[in-house]
């Protein structure tokens, strides 16, 4: 794959966001016994509030999904997914990347996310990214895995 784009999706890209973060997750349906949360997710709405984020190929083939938002003074990162054609490339780290750099731009000290308990590789990506394990328990029905990565300290 060439240097990919990262761009502000737009209401054109509410399918294929769609469907892409649908391939990321469905694998873990059955190790988690339901579809994990951003599967449920309201891209049409995300979308027109501006915190989805795109990384595509050339053609404009949507390969990566980010959604992030400036929420009580830290960047938080709801989801990151790679579409399956396209993972182990680098791309999940590209968006991360992508999000640190917003985060410093806002003048934000850290990043938030969190990821299901049963993630394990998630959490392991998450760690080898400087993130750092704050919280573990039951939210909206999912046993999560709370995480932050500091940006600077002051």
């Amino acid at each position: 794959m060439s240097v990919p784009h990262i761009r502000l999706a737009n209401t054109s890209d509410v399918t294929a966001v769609a469907a892409c973060v649908h391939d990321a997750y469905a694998h873990y349906v059955a190790r988690i016994g339901l579809k994990p949360a951003p599967m449920h997710a309201d891209y049409a709405d995300l979308i027109t509030r501006k915190v989805v984020y795109v990384l595509t190929a050339p053609g404009e083939v949507i390969c990566g999904v980010l959604v992030m938002m400036n929420e009580g003074g830290a960047m938080f990162i709801e989801n990151v997914a790679v579409h399956p054609h396209h993972q182990r490339a680098g791309l999940g780290r590209c968006l991360m990347t992508f999000a640190e750099e917003q985060a410093r731009v806002a003048g934000l000290r850290e990043l938030h996310l969190y990821t299901n308990e049963q993630m394990t590789e998630n959490i392991a990506f998450y760690q080898r990214l400087g993130f750092e394990e704050t919280d573990r328990r039951l939210d909206h029905g999912f046993q999560r895995v709370f995480m932050r990565k500091l940006l600077w300290r002051g």
